[in-house]
């Protein structure tokens, strides 16, 4: 019997093995992310695009993105040249571009569509939109690390359904900030904004226990939503969303010493649920809410 199973299970074994060679070869559907709270920006990202063929095209939105594995051809404009993994693309509104993989080699991206308006706001308080009007990138590729991990990072936020509209809102800025700062050198920080700060901090403290949107903050103090970005951790060494998880953190610690149960806690401090709060309190106090109170 030891002697006729083996084939039985050497079939089964090549049957797995010839399923998930199938699935590499095939090309991997794309994923789209969108929020109607967060109607500016839209994300993108495909897996396996190897058999993925582009015509020339253009896009309303502003465009940039990542290749993560593989190699592919990067047509914008007059430029045309073979890029890899770890590659930034930028795209301007209106650029005709195409991105396609080269000798069927496995082929992943990461791509984020900017709404224009929301971008002249930035490049406004920036000091660099002309007549507030979207000031074009020259950069078409870049291999600059710090776009490279940054987008990365903004994209596992965005798609992360356990993220606050305010993290996800301060990360997108934050990121498109990193962009304007990295590839159109931008002025430094007007001075005139510490009071707005500190009513931003005032409005974050008094309000920590609810879903906070970055437009509420800036209403409050009277500043800019990219102002506030950039300022703001200048200020306090932390973003706004991490000194409102920082509030709840500390408003944890003060009924956890009473011995109040946890789950109580949790939902009294403004997040989700327990397991919410286990990950940010074990974050901020390396120790878990049980080992706190214990």
């Amino acid at each position: 019997m030891q002697y006729n199973t083996r084939p039985q299970g050497l079939k089964t074994c090549l049957k797995k093995l010839e399923t998930v060679v199938t699935s590499i070869q095939e090309p991997t559907e794309p994923r789209f992310w969108r929020d109607e709270t967060l109607p500016f920006i839209e994300a993108r990202s495909i897996h396996n695009g190897r058999k993925v063929s582009y015509a020339k095209h253009a896009h309303e939105t502003f465009s940039i993105g990542i290749v993560r594995d593989g190699h592919c051809t990067y047509s914008n404009g007059k430029t045309l040249e073979r890029i890899s993994a770890g590659a930034v693309v930028v795209m301007n509104p209106g650029d005709a571009h195409a991105c396609n993989p080269i000798d069927d080699e496995l082929w992943s991206y990461r791509m984020l569509y900017v709404d224009v308006p929301w971008l002249v706001d930035i490049q406004r308080d920036l000091g660099i939109s002309r007549n507030d009007q979207f000031r074009p990138f020259s950069t078409t590729v870049t291999t600059q690390a710090g776009l490279y991990v940054g987008l990365n990072r903004l994209y596992h936020v965005l798609i992360d359904q356990q993220a606050e509209h305010l993290q996800k809102h301060g990360a997108a800025l934050a990121f498109m900030l990193q962009v304007q700062q990295t590839l159109i050198p931008a002025h430094d920080l007007p001075p005139h904004g510490h009071r707005g700060l500190m009513r931003a901090a005032e409005f974050i403290r008094d309000n920590y226990t609810r879903s906070l949107k970055l437009d509420e903050i800036c209403s409050a103090a009277s500043l800019s939503a990219s102002y506030l970005i950039r300022a703001f951790k200048n200020e306090y060494g932390m973003t706004p969303h991490a000194y409102l998880i920082n509030c709840r953190i500390e408003f944890c610690r003060s009924q956890l010493r009473r011995g109040r149960p946890i789950a109580d806690v949790a939902l009294a401090a403004g997040f989700s649920d327990q397991a919410h709060l286990q990950r940010s309190f074990k974050k901020v106090v390396a120790a878990t809410p049980g080992q706190y109170r214990a």
